[in-house]
């Protein structure tokens, strides 16, 4: 089974991208708006804040999850409490950072659903002759489809990963398209590549240090990456990640080329950036295969937290709860109590922020602490697996301080809304 799961095969990467990249992939919806939030467009703005994104992506999501943490699996199961199992024997006090990641994971994973489908809907306010649509519509309208979304989860991911695979195909090549076709609009942004600039707007700029809180929304899908270890195998991950990738980065670059021709203008101008740089005869189209690529968002969190909970059960950090097997298939589970715990949750977010640009404010802040706590679980098992101790302190301090700067420009968010991810997650901690 381990063998086979590992596999790569062009229906295992369908599956991969159907279950695995929805929140990650869903990221340009709202990252460019959110870097840019409040400020006035300038060009160390708009280059720096995408070189933020682009080694963002490669250092956090390329090296840590991808090539390092995947090889952590627990007999191909993935997830912090998959992680914490392989290391558990070493230190007792890692119980700790363990049930603190994944109540942060489970926490988060009520504001990703509600923040892409937001994102993806609000949209409509683009279309020509629906700019005055009401809130309270886009407010129905997403409430109904996480409705939908969460009935649709008593049926397995097997159905759903294949139903999903070919729309996230089309999502990825949709915003790879998106991106090329504005390559052209300004050619400096290939600047962006150069981490000097990072650097220059992190160090150098007045309060440039803050936009590590909205840069940190393009990785926030990483975690659930591993999380869903189970369901696609490490090798269909490690494979489609790299058109995933490419695809993130070209819109990236393509959104970055555009708003470096608005210089000078304030962001409050720029509704979304994500849908600004569509043709308006595209909104229809666009618009559709958003909202279908922020269900498979939310889809990516929900199965990563069935599993999160299985294996918090089976190490009695977890009160029992009835466990559903739908399909045949490896990692496939469902737990109803879990599924309406989310359910209640995420319409509860939508209720009480009702716009996206408000969840943006409290994304991320609690996601921060899962990854850190993962990071020292993660640098437990390279020490039982005897890597040479000289690597295992550049890897812990390097992501410890990397993580740590997220952590400390999401704190920003705290007063914004982040307070409720914080309140949520110490209540399944507690």
């Amino acid at each position: 089974m381990q063998k086979h799961i590992n596999k790569v095969t062009g229906a295992g990467l369908l599956v991969a991208l159907g279950i695995i990249y929805g929140d990650i992939g869903t990221s340009p919806l709202y990252v460019f708006d959110s870097i840019i939030k409040g400020r006035v467009l300038d060009e160390n703005l708009i280059i720096g804040g995408l070189s933020c994104i682009i080694w963002t992506l490669t250092l956090q999501t390329t090296v840590k999850y991808v090539w390092l943490t995947l090889k952590a699996d627990n007999r191909g199961e993935g997830g912090i409490f998959s992680l914490y199992t392989l290391v558990r024997r070493r230190r007792k006090w890692l119980v700790i950072p363990a049930m603190l990641g994944g109540a942060a994971l489970l926490a988060d994973g009520m504001i990703t659903p509600p923040i892409s489908v937001s994102s993806a809907i609000e949209g409509l306010k683009q279309v020509h002759g629906w700019e005055q649509i009401p809130q309270t519509t886009i407010i129905y309208l997403v409430l109904g489809i996480l409705s939908v979304l969460f009935f649709m989860q008593q049926f397995g991911t097997a159905s759903i990963g294949k139903m999903f695979g070919p729309i996230m195909l089309v999502w990825f090549g949709m915003l790879a398209v998106i991106g090329i076709s504005h390559f052209a609009d300004n050619v400096q942004i290939f600047k962006a590549i150069n981490p000097y600039y990072a650097i220059k707007i992190l160090t150098q700029e007045p309060k440039g240090f803050w936009i590590l809180g909205a840069v940190f929304l393009c990785t926030t899908g990483a975690e659930a990456l591993y999380s869903d270890l189970g369901h696609c195998g490490k090798n269909n991950i490690r494979v489609s990640w790299i058109f995933v990738k490419a695809c993130l980065i070209i819109t990236y670059i393509g959104q970055g080329a555009w708003l470096l021709g608005k210089v000078g203008h304030p962001a409050s101008e720029i509704s979304k950036t994500f849908y600004e740089v569509m043709p308006q005869w595209f909104l229809g189209f666009g618009i559709t295969i958003a909202t279908s690529a922020a269900i498979i968002a939310s889809q990516a969190l929900i199965s990563g937290s069935f599993t999160l909970i299985s294996e918090a059960m089976r190490l009695n950090l977890w009160p029992r709860m009835k466990i559903a097997y739908p399909t045949e298939a490896r990692g496939q589970l469902f737990i109803s109590g879990i599924n309406l715990l989310l359910f209640v949750g995420c319409c509860g977010i939508v209720l009480y922020f009702q716009e996206s640009g408000k969840m943006e404010s409290a994304y991320g802040l609690a996601i921060t602490l899962c990854m850190l706590s993962t990071s020292i679980l993660f640098a437990n098992y390279l020490v039982l697996h005897r890597v040479n101790k000289l690597l295992v302190w550049v890897f812990l301090i390097g992501y410890l301080g990397i993580e740590g700067s997220f952590l400390i420009a999401n704190l920003d968010k705290f007063k914004h809304g982040g307070y409720v991810a914080l309140f949520v997650a110490g209540a399944l901690f507690a």
